[in-house]
């Protein structure tokens, strides 16, 4: 019978923000998952202070000492290794069954094959591949992981914001049925910007003060939505601000509609869906919010219904906040357990 005996041995590549929010929210989940193994260049009492210690998040709610090259989690050992290259972790030594590749440095084949030719048996990308060749699936948790059937080995989780804004997409095209969308991200600062000015990116505008101003930035968000559905090739711009917060980001969604539509037909509409299908995923509200509200909120997706528009019968705008770190992070964790039970119990010998 496909799938591995629980709990499921992983390692982590890049221990920063979406890497130690994965070891968090694996501790507060259900999910038989263990992580075994850490790769982060950073220093072991650094690594173990910001598992301990997270301005956004918070307290670490378990028990986290040091050992002899290990990151001690509530009497758990898990090995730390320091390399800056996939080929330098003895990775096959560690008798790891699934990498998380969360340092956001590797999104080519190439590149990702030197960590299965390390002992890496499968690695779950904590950001989109560089094309759709590069990787053999990407993934959003709730849409498309039928899609998957134990063959893969390299598998995308896609990104934050288009986990936030599939599964909208997905049942407003159903519904209503999409003509254009053109969407607008604000997005919470990243590692990626300065504090102040400084020779920090080749993209002159993120050489500036990530918390003095509001930054246009590059993004391939319809790339990535057209990736997952394909049926609005063609129909999809986006743009990106990221905006001087921490954490919390939102969607300005506008969509010219097939169908008429209301304010309060679409409100209806999300909130039916919010209750059933795509309650993991996506939430509702009307109350009168702030991005703060949403910190360490596990959905994908939040909708502000207070805040949908409409101009005529078939131009909508929609507002949607998304914890990028925490939600994100949650969904990768089902994405791997997911996975998992497809993968069959005897390796990939059948499938070579």
């Amino acid at each position: 019978m496909p799938g591995f005996q629980r709990p499921l041995r992983i390692a982590i590549n890049g221990y920063g923000r979406i890497g130690r929010c994965f070891l968090r929210a694996l501790h507060e989940s259900p999910h038989e998952l263990q992580v075994v193994a850490i790769n982060e260049p950073a220093n072991l009492e650094s690594m173990a202070y910001l598992t301990r210690f997270d301005s956004t998040h918070g307290r670490f709610s378990g028990e986290v000492e040091v050992g002899a090259a290990t990151l001690i989690v509530d009497g758990r050992p898990i090995a730390v290794s320091h390399a800056r290259k996939p080929a330098e972790v003895a990775w096959r030594d560690l008798d790891i069954e699934l990498l998380i590749e969360a340092s956001g440095c590797y999104g080519r084949r190439e590149e990702l094959n030197e960590f299965l030719a390390a002992g890496c048996p499968r690695l779950l990308l904590s950001h989109p591949g560089a094309s759709s060749d590069d990787v053999d699936a990407t993934v959003v948790a709730g849409i498309n992981q039928h899609t998957l059937t134990g063959r893969e080995r390299l598998v995308s989780a896609a990104s934050c914001t288009t986990n936030a804004i599939v599964p909208l997409l997905d049942l407003l095209d159903r519904e209503v049925g999409i003509e254009q969308t053109l969407l607008t991200t604000l997005h919470s600062v990243m590692n990626d910007q300065p504090l102040i000015d400084g020779y920090h990116h080749d993209d002159l505008r993120r050489t500036r003060s990530a918390m003095q101003s509001i930054i246009p930035v590059s993004t391939g968000l319809a790339r990535g939505v057209e990736r997952l559905l394909p049926q609005l090739a063609g129909k999809v711009q986006a743009k990106a601000i990221r905006v001087p917060t921490t954490n919390v980001s939102a969607i300005d969604l506008s969509i010219c509609t097939r169908r008429p539509v209301s304010a309060d037909s679409v409100n209806a509409l999300l909130a039916e869906a919010a209750r059933g299908p795509l309650r993991k995923l996506v939430a509702y509200s009307e109350a009168a919010h702030a991005s703060i509200d949403f910190n360490h909120d596990p959905h994908s997706a939040i909708v502000d219904g207070s805040q949908t528009r409409t101009a005529g019968a078939h131009l909508l705008n929609l507002f949607v906040w998304f914890d990028n770190e925490w939600g994100f992070a949650n969904r990768m964790l089902e994405v791997a357990d997911h996975w998992s039970r497809l993968w069959p119990a005897d390796g990939f010998d059948q499938y070579n």
